[in-house]
């Protein structure tokens, strides 16, 4: 059973960090891209960051550019969300996912894979 499980959230001071982690198992997603979406109360999910299957390709939101940066471990089948100088409209679920091919992609339907979601919450 393929299942993508998200967890470093929780409730930080405006100008703070978080570091989201997103583990794969039950299948190796070393050849596909991987993905981080936000989802805030209210509004529809939205593209944060996303790092193609060898790593070399990055792109970001241009609301995170610069202060997050998205990295994965393919040996242990892990992307990583880095977040510094948080801001509370960052407050949002986010979520990991699985792309279906190895380019990097923004587009919420080109992943196959998502996981529960782990909650960040800013406060001013």
């Amino acid at each position: 059973q393929v299942q993508l499980v998200e967890s470093g959230g929780g409730l930080v001071q405006a100008g703070g960090s978080l570091r989201l982690s997103c583990a794969a198992s039950g299948r190796t997603f070393s050849t596909v891209s991987m993905g981080w979406f936000r989802q805030a109360p209210g509004k529809e999910r939205e593209f944060v960051a996303a790092i193609s299957a060898n790593g070399f390709r990055i792109v970001y939101a241009d609301s995170v550019k610069g202060r997050f940066t998205i990295s994965r471990d393919k040996v242990k089948n892990t992307v990583f969300l880095q977040m510094n100088k948080l801001k509370p409209e960052d407050t949002a679920v986010y979520y990991c996912a699985a792309g279906r091919a190895a380019t990097v992609t923004s587009t919420s339907g080109a992943y196959a894979y998502w996981g529960q979601g782990t909650q960040v919450t800013v406060s001013s």
